[in-house]
């Protein structure tokens, strides 16, 4: 059954500072099926825990780590999905001119140029975007110079606007109390504008999406301010909708995608019992026109718990992503079919497939799945650096 909720951006909510211990303990089996790991990643010169999406991109596949590499301080990494080569493009140093610790994901230009953004590193050490060449050469476009202006902590992946300028969002930083920002650098690195957060909304993990010229996104809150979490329109000074905690969802760190209708899509890693800080999270969708906001699906544990990751939308309309815990324990892979039907791809064991996928995934013109898990890649147990995985094209359904 699908549950509407009106748009009421003016409530200021506690937040529970853990969701419900019933997401946690769930270790329900899903339905099998085919996972393939591409890599392995051994926290060691390739590099460790992937916490974002991977790209794929002119016959490979890349991906940013947040620790490992030769300065421990993560790693670009490329797969050759021919050769299945795998290649370290950049180590990151983590000093004045490099970035340390990224977290979020790439996006390429016209010319095959990756642009991402590191927490950590550059001149002030409060993160940086870089241009990276597929062979290699780094260039460090910017570094964030921190509170009263700027931002830290860059965590969401960056993305162009038509005319080439990088939009994206700091986790921190920006005004005096240092809520995030959204932020807009030239492709030269020249720091054009940003938006300060207040702390009724502040706090920003995921990215941003373009839709019609409007910029869009989502706030989580935080343990000192409490609050439920927001869908927010750049450039307006209240949020288009507020979480309650409750049945609606709670505290959406992975940002929306849109159908190029109106309509909004995204995830709430907590909330979803009717009961504020309880429950496993939620999929949503957001209307624009109306303020409405709509569950579309509610998890339960078995289902998958706390989906920390945005969503991929196919060109039929179903929508792709994971859950961090959940299934078997250790997250999952699921699909949401237009009839609302949710489908457990696959349940992470911990194991040798990995475990605890902050990030989401993407679908190529094949049906393959692909994605990363943060943790996990070793024989037993929840250990290892994670790994980066596909999945064949589920049964229809």
């Amino acid at each position: 059954m699908l549950t509407q909720f009106s748009n009421n951006s003016g409530r200021v909510l506690l937040f529970a500072a853990t969701m419900t211990a019933l997401c946690l303990i769930a270790t329900y089996p899903a339905h099998a099926q085919t996972l393939t790991v591409f890599h392995t990643f051994t926290g060691g010169a390739d590099g460790g825990n992937p916490f974002d999406t991977p790209l794929l991109y002119n016959g490979s596949v890349f991906v940013t780590t947040h620790a490992g590499g030769a300065h421990s301080a993560g790693t670009v990494f490329d797969v050759n999905l021919k050769t299945h080569k795998n290649t370290v493009l950049h180590s990151f140093a983590g000093g004045p001119s490099d970035g340390a610790g990224p977290i979020a994901g790439l996006i390429q230009d016209a010319a095959g140029n990756l642009y991402g953004a590191t927490y950590k590193g550059g001149q002030y050490n409060f993160g940086a975007i870089f241009e990276l060449t597929q062979l290699g050469a780094l260039t460090l476009l910017h570094s964030f110079q921190g509170p009263p202006i700027e931002g830290l902590g860059p965590s969401g992946t960056p993305i162009f606007d038509p005319s080439g300028n990088l939009f994206g969002t700091t986790y921190q930083g920006g005004g005096s109390r240092g809520y995030g920002t959204v932020y807009e650098i030239s492709a030269e690195g020249v720091y054009l504008t940003g938006q300060s957060f207040p702390s009724a909304g502040g706090l920003v993990r995921a990215g941003l999406h373009l839709e019609e010229g409007v910029l869009y996104g989502t706030t989580v809150g935080s343990a000192a301010v409490s609050y439920g979490g927001t869908i927010f329109a750049v450039g307006r000074q209240t949020a288009l909708y507020t979480f309650s905690g409750g049945a609606d969802g709670a505290q959406p760190e992975g940002g929306v995608i849109g159908d190029g209708q109106g309509n909004l899509y995204g995830t709430a890693s907590g909330g979803g019992s009717g009961t504020f800080g309880n429950g496993c999270g939620v999929i949503f969708e957001y209307n624009i026109a109306s303020g409405h906001l709509t569950v579309l699906h509610t998890f339960t544990g078995p289902d998958g718990a706390v989906p920390m990751a945005g969503l991929f939308r196919d060109a039929q309309g179903n929508l792709y992503g994971t859950t961090l815990l959940g299934g078997l324990g250790y997250g999952t892979v699921f699909k949401l079919g237009t009839t609302g039907t949710l489908t457990t791809i696959h349940s992470f064991t911990g194991g040798a497939d990995g475990a605890s996928p902050n990030a989401g995934v993407i679908v190529d013109a094949a049906g393959n799945i692909w994605g990363t898990t943060t943790n996990g890649g070793s024989a037993t147990g929840s250990g290892g650096y994670g790994t980066l995985f596909v999945i064949t094209p589920p049964p229809a359904g």
